[in-house]
C-alpha cells in the first residue's frame, strides 16, 4: 500500500498527549483515522494541540473523529458548549416543528464550529435510530419515535454541520432502537421482517442517504434478513445500503472490540469480514495491543481503500482557530438557540 494513503483502520490514543506507541500505530500505513475519547481531553487548547500533533504525523493528514452527539454522548465537556440530548429536539418538535428544525440546525452548526476550531474533522452524528422505548443504549440519543420526525430533525442537524464545514456520519444502520440488548456487551437480535424495518427504522437512512458523508452499521443481527450482524452483511451493506439506497459515502464499522462483533471471530477475522461486506474503515478502540495486532495481521494481505471517500471527510472549518471561534457571532447565535431549548 502507498505509505501516503489513508488506510482502513481507525485507532485511538492513550491520553491527552501522544505516547511513542501511539505514534508507531498512527504512522502505520494501514492506519487512516483516530477517534478521541474523554480521556484524551483536558481543555480546548490541549485537544487542539493534540490534533495538531496527530496531523503532523501523516500526509495527507490522518482523519480525526469523536463521538460528540450531545447529551450523555459528548466526549469534550469543560470548555465546550453543552449540547442537549437529541430527545430535547424531538420534544420541541412536538410543540413547534419550525423552531425544532431551526434548533437542530443550530446544534449541528455549534458542534461543527467548536470541534473544527480544535482540529477535529467530524463527529459520529447524527443518530438516526428510532426511539421504540426498548433500547437503553439508544434512549434519549434518538430524536423521536416517528421516522419522519427523525428524518427532518437529523436532516436539519446535517445542514448545520455542513454550514460549519463538517461532514456527517449517520448511525446505527439500519436501526438499533428496537432491540433491548446493548451491542457493547451482548449480541442483539432483531427478529422483525424486512418490511417492518423498511417501513420504520430504515426511513431516515433512505431519506438522508444522499446528504450523509458516512454511515455506521449496527452490531445487530436482523435474523429475517441475514444471519450476520449488519456490519458484516453484504446484504445490508451492498444490496441495501449501496444498491437500493444508493449511498456513496464512507461506511464505518462500529467498534470491533464490542461484544456484538464477536460472532465474526478474532480481531483479524472481524476486520476482514467487515471489509469484505463493504465497510471502508474499521474501528478498534480501547485495546492498543489488539489494534497493533490487527495492523500487523492486515499487512499480509492489505485491503485497498477508496481515497476519495476518505479524504472528503476532512473538515473545512469556518472558525479555523480557537481565537476565531470566540470571535464568531455564529457560535453565539447557535448557543443562544440551544439555551432556549434548555429553558423551555
Amino acid at each position: 500500500m502507498n505509505g501516503s494513503a489513508l488506510g482502513p483502520v481507525m485507532l485511538d490514543v492513550r491520553g491527552p498527549r501522544l505516547a511513542p506507541d501511539d505514534v508507531e500505530r498512527l504512522t502505520h500505513p494501514l492506519a487512516g483515522a483516530v477517534i478521541l475519547f474523554a480521556r484524551n481531553y483536558e481543555n480546548p487548547e490541549q485537544v487542539a494541540a493534540l490534533c495538531r500533533d496527530i496531523r503532523r504525523l501523516r500526509e495527507p493528514p490522518i482523519l480525526i473523529a469523536v463521538d460528540h452527539e450531545g447529551g450523555r454522548v459528548q466526549r469534550f465537556r469543560e470548555g465546550f458548549s453543552r449540547i442537549p440530548p437529541m430527545r430535547a429536539l424531538g420534544s420541541l418538535w412536538d410543540r413547534d416543528r419550525g423552531e425544532a428544525l431551526r434548533a437542530a440546525r443550530q446544534a449541528g452548526l455549534l458542534i461543527a464550529l467548536e470541534l473544527g476550531a480544535c482540529g477535529v474533522d467530524f463527529s459520529f452524528a447524527p443518530v438516526l435510530d428510532l426511539d421504540h422505548g426498548s433500547s437503553g443504549v439508544i434512549g434519549d440519543r434518538a430524536f423521536h419515535r416517528d421516522a419522519g420526525a427523525v428524518s427532518q430533525l437529523a436532516g436539519a442537524l446535517v445542514e448545520g454541520l455542513r454550514a460549519g464545514g463538517m461532514a456527517s456520519v449517520g448511525k446505527h444502520f439500519p436501526g438499533h432502537g428496537f432491540v433491548a440488548a446493548d451491542s457493547h456487551t451482548d449480541i442483539p437480535v432483531d427478529d422483525r421482517p424486512l418490511a417492518d424495518i423498511e417501513r420504520e427504522d430504515l426511513v431516515p437512512f433512505a431519506r438522508l442517504a444522499a446528504s450523509l458523508h458516512g454511515i455506521m452499521p449496527a452490531h445487530v443481527i436482523y435474523s429475517k434478513v441475514d444471519l450476520h450482524p449488519a456490519g458484516f452483511s453484504r446484504v445490508w451493506m451492498q444490496d441495501i445500503l449501496r444498491g437500493r439506497l444508493g449511498f456513496q459515502g464512507v461506511i464505518f464499522s462500529d467498534d470491533l472490540t464490542m461484544e456484538g462483533a464477536s460472532v465474526a471471530g478474532g480481531i483479524e477475522a472481524r476486520a476482514r469480514a467487515a471489509l469484505a461486506a463493504g465497510c471502508d474503515m474499521v474501528l478498534v478502540c480501547n485495546q492498543p495491543g489488539t489494534a497493533g495486532q490487527l495492523l500487523q495481521a492486515l499487512e499480509k494481505q492489505p485491503p485497498q481503500t477508496e481515497q476519495g471517500r476518505l479524504v472528503a471527510l476532512h473538515a473545512q472549518p469556518v472558525a479555523a482557530s480557537l481565537a476565531a471561534l470566540h470571535a464568531s457571532s455564529q457560535r453565539l447565535q447557535a448557543l443562544a438557540a440551544l439555551q432556549r431549548i434548555e429553558i423551555a
